[in-house]
């Protein structure tokens, strides 16, 4: 945990909000794999982190608005508890921590809920991600599970996201942390990338090393030579020479803040000349993308530009035609990145986005945009310092979606067809880094790990 002064402020940031009622931040329990005593390895929830800090399950936090005060309920363990646990901190102990005074057991929360209810308070609840966490709700509410999403407080929301969304610098060195673990990763992964070996070998192996980083992978482990599928969690094929490895991956620190890279490197330690042609274009875009990331830009305009870059480059390849804006405008662009350039990320490698993403990424000002490909990007809004948003642009070339455009005649006026069918077989390549926004502009997070193409080949000879 951070000192207990951290989770006082922020609490007192969301007293300020303006809200009436009691806010309601429900933690996590445990989860069974299989059958109920062996259980998924505990991740508790990032909101209830963020303003309480207790990283363990059967807790709930309440922020009454209108006396001031805050609570934690949850139950101190008992005599078999023990036995299995060894000794616990009791929970009072615990919630002084967090610089909570109020505390009770966990059942007492269904008192003091339905108390507010029944004087006409408002409670202010988040969508609810897990099963139990929506069957607590419907007790404690009234409302179905199958709807207690939509009644989420939108008050609730938008009071939370801002004051989530720029790191201080506990949490930006907390990211370093994961990112460290991340640099290894990857490292490790393309020192792997050899003819023959196993894809569930090199994934196993780096998954082992955010384990041993802190906490866990933050998301499941993307390690394919089909890199045309945006996220291909099999691992099954062994590598062939001449293919590209797609890894995308990250870690978690100890307190849980996430790092989200991506390289795409030769099996063999070579690039071939056409890997190496598509390659330096994702390269620049990436660079192009970091470039322009700065306080008071839209990340959907920093998107489009990188999409230029893009289609100016494959139109010197030959593989896109005619007015390069034009193209991006009729969005051609996206039959090469059918996705957008990044995302926030913080306590969640999406961060925040349980918390729907059209709050977390976009406002009144800036809205999402329809158009096939950028409806996929999960930031457009402008960029404040203290974010940290990912930059990750890609080229696929998606055999399926090459057919259907073509067979459809969708943007006939910018794509070569008849060059791009010499690329079905390319794959995919995507570069990402996790970027910090400063007053001034914004930085790398973390050592950057080689991207430059003969760097790669360098670390993997």
């Amino acid at each position: 945990m951070f000192d207990k002064l951290t989770y006082i402020e922020r609490r007192k940031a969301l007293h300020n909000s303006g809200l009436k009622g009691v806010g309601l931040i429900l933690g996590n329990i445990e989860s069974s794999m299989n059958f109920p005593e062996n259980t998924f390895h505990f991740r508790q929830d990032s909101s209830f982190l963020y303003f309480f800090g207790l990283d363990f399950p059967g807790l709930a936090g309440v922020v009454d608005f209108d006396s001031g005060e805050d609570y934690i309920f949850g139950d101190d363990v008992d005599i078999e508890d023990i036995i299995w646990m060894g000794k616990q901190v009791p929970l009072k102990e615990n919630a002084a921590k967090a610089g909570v005074k109020n505390t009770a057991p966990f059942n007492e929360l269904f008192k003091f809920i339905s108390k507010a209810i029944k004087s006409g308070r408002k409670i202010h609840f988040l969508p609810p991600y897990r099963a139990a966490n929506k069957m607590i709700l419907e007790q404690l509410l009234g409302i179905s599970s199958f709807q207690v999403r939509e009644h989420a407080s939108i008050e609730f929301i938008k009071a939370i996201i801002p004051i989530r969304s720029v790191k201080d610098a506990n949490e930006i060195n907390e990211i370093e942390k994961a990112c460290a673990t991340g640099y290894e990763m990857h490292v490790t992964a393309m020192k792997m990338a050899y003819p023959d070996v196993w894809e569930q070998k090199i994934a196993g192996t780096i998954e082992g090393i955010a384990v041993a980083g802190g906490a866990m992978p933050s998301f499941p482990i993307i390690l394919t030579q089909h890199g045309e599928t945006l996220h291909n969690h099999s691992h099954a094929e062994f590598l062939k020479k001449g293919n590209l490895m797609l890894t995308d991956a990250g870690a978690e620190s100890g307190m849980h803040y996430a790092s989200d890279f991506t390289r795409t490197v030769p099996v063999g330690g070579k690039f071939t000349q056409k890997q190496r042609e598509i390659y330096e274009i994702v390269l620049a875009a990436n660079n192009h993308g970091h470039k322009l990331t700065k306080p008071g830009v839209s990340y959907l305009s920093v998107h489009f530009s990188v999409a230029e870059v893009i289609t100016t480059k494959l139109k010197e390849l030959g593989l896109m035609k005619g007015d390069v804006k034009e193209a991006v405008r009729n969005g051609a662009h996206a039959l090469f990145m059918p996705h957008g350039l990044g995302h926030m990320m913080g306590l969640d490698v999406h961060d925040m986005e349980d918390l729907g993403e059209i709050n977390v990424g976009y406002d009144e000002e800036i809205r999402p945009v329809s158009q096939f490909g950028t409806a996929y990007l999960r930031l457009g809004k402008k960029l404040k310092p203290g974010y940290v948003i990912t930059n990750e642009p890609g080229i696929y070339f998606i055999p399926d979606l090459i057919d259907k455009w073509q067979h459809e005649k969708i943007n006939t006026d910018f794509i070569n067809f008849e060059k791009l069918n010499e690329y079905r077989n390319f794959g995919g390549i995507r570069l990402e880094d996790d970027v910090l926004v400063t007053e001034t502009g914004s930085r790398i997070l973390g050592k950057r790990i080689p991207i430059h193409p003969d760097d790669i080949e360098s670390v993997m000879q």
